[in-house]
This record gives C-alpha cells, sequence and structure tokens, in this order.
C-alpha cells in the first residue's frame, strides 16, 4: 500500500511538470474561437486609386439665350414692345448617358471606427446635350405695322473633365468602411450659344434681318458642388475596392446635373 501512494504521486508530479512545458495557447484559456480571428483593418494613411464610372447628365436649357437675345435686339422696337428676348422658346431639357474614367487620392484619419477624411476625385468623360428651338409671333405695333418676328436659338454644353474635393465622414465595420461625402466640384465645358431673329413688316412687305450673334467658351471653368455616398472594402494589406454613387450640379449659362456609379481599385499605405 506505501509503495502504491508512492507512485501516484510520483506520476502527478510528472505530469505537473509536463503540462507546464506546453505552450499557452489561446484556445485553452477560452472558446475554440479565442485569439484566432483577423484584425480589423487600418484605415488611417495616405491613398490612391483608379475608377471607372457610368452615368447620365441633365441639362437645363430654358432661358439659357434669354441675355444674348437681349443684347441682340437692345433699343429695337420689336424688343420694347414684344419682349422678345422673354419667350419661351421651349429649349427644356435634355440628357445624355456616358461612361468615364479617372483616379482619386485621399487622407483618412481614425478614432477608433470613426473615419474621416479628405479626397481629390477626377473623372474624365464625354457629358452633356444641346437644344433648338424657334417662335414665331405677329403684332401691330406703334409704327402702326403688323411685324412677324421668329426667333431662333441653340444651346449646346460638353463637358469632358470634372474634379470633387470633398470631406468624407465613414464608420469601419470589420473589413467594410461604408462613408458619405460632400464638397466642391469644377468642370471643363464646351459651351456653344446662338441666336437669330427676322421681322417681316407689313404692309411695307420688308424683311429686316435675319441679324444673329454667336458666342462659344472652349475650356470654360465651371463649379458647383458634389455629394454622395459609398463602401470601400479592404481585400488584402493596403488593397481594396470601391463602389460608390455621386451627385454633381454645376452651374453656369447651362444649369447641369450630373448622376454617376462608380467601381475603383485603391492602395493604402
Amino acid at each position: 500500500m506505501r509503495r502504491l501512494m508512492v507512485a501516484a504521486a510520483m506520476l502527478g508530479t510528472v505530469s505537473a511538470a509536463h503540462a507546464a512545458d506546453m505552450p499557452d495557447l489561446p484556445i485553452l484559456r477560452g472558446s475554440f474561437t479565442d485569439g484566432l480571428t483577423s484584425a480589423r483593418p487600418i484605415w488611417q494613411g495616405s491613398y490612391f486609386g483608379v475608377q471607372a464610372g457610368y452615368g447620365s447628365s441633365d441639362e437645363n436649357f430654358n432661358g439659357s439665350t434669354s441675355n444674348m437675345m437681349a443684347a441682340l435686339l437692345a433699343d429695337t422696337l420689336i424688343e420694347s414692345e414684344m419682349g422678345v428676348s422673354q419667350w419661351n422658346l421651349g429649349l427644356g431639357k435634355a440628357s445624355r448617358r456616358s461612361t468615364g474614367y479617372g483616379a482619386f487620392v485621399g487622407y483618412n484619419g481614425q478614432w477608433d471606427d470613426v473615419v474621416l477624411g479628405i479626397e481629390a476625385s477626377y473623372l474624365h468623360g464625354s457629358f452633356g446635350g444641346s437644344a433648338t428651338a424657334s417662335e414665331a409671333r405677329s403684332n401691330q405695333l406703334s409704327d402702326g405695322n403688323v411685324h412677324s418676328v421668329t426667333a431662333s436659338s441653340t444651346s449646346a454644353i460638353a463637358i469632358k473633365d470634372m474634379a470633387t474635393f470633398r470631406g468624407r465622414a465613414g464608420y469601419a465595420w470589420g473589413c467594410f468602411l461604408p462613408y458619405m461625402f460632400a464638397g466642391l466640384a469644377l468642370g471643363n465645358a464646351d459651351i456653344t450659344r446662338t441666336v437669330s431673329v427676322q421681322d417681316y413688316v407689313t404692309p411695307a412687305g420688308v424683311l429686316q434681318g435675319p441679324v444673329s450673334a454667336t458666342e462659344a467658351q472652349h475650356n470654360h471653368l465651371i463649379y458647383g458642388y458634389s455629394a454622395g455616398l459609398g463602401v470601400d472594402i479592404n481585400l488584402v494589406g493596403g488593397l481594396f475596392m470601391r463602389a460608390e454613387y455621386e451627385y454633381i450640379r454645376l452651374t453656369s449659362q447651362v444649369d447641369t446635373s450630373i448622376n454617376t456609379v462608380r467601381a475603383g481599385l485603391g492602395y493604402k499605405f
């Protein structure tokens, strides 16, 4: 009996020493998955990337040639009594769809799961549209004659390059960074406007005009604002992919709104 007790004590001592030599794995202190989950991505730092997009531009041409018509007909009888420059020529609205490509660069600051940053985004494409309209009216004016006036106008805008400078606010959720943004938008546009007027006077039977004016602006800087939503998805290391929606409003002689959806690939340092 005494020998049996001595043998049991020696076996317990050897087992304790063997257990002390084993590595201290997290799974031995808790559930099987404790300590084995991957680290969350860190979004803080500078980054850059490339992007491609598809979208539509919507132009409102109403009133875009009124000032030119008023200047063309200044101090004329038909303008003072018929108000030709104020006619609604029905230029209306136009829409065009286009693709584009570009790049982006920015910097993020991160506080726990909150991510704030600044970013510059560039897109090259072919957005814009054109409209043409004419209207004819006849009135007897103070000179005693009937004036049959026909007014025509054409307006067109082509936007080749757009850049937005925006602030971002996002929330890190695992490998996803959903965000929203807003900021300043700039565009490089070609704008062409033409107006033409002719006046047929009866009973004299005299055709006055046509008189016309054309104004063309090439590589003209237009500006507005930008806002949208997106999500960055960490792939591996600093590599991430992006999906984004952006709305841009540009104000000029032609009021233009551009909606785009974009996909991009970036790298964060």
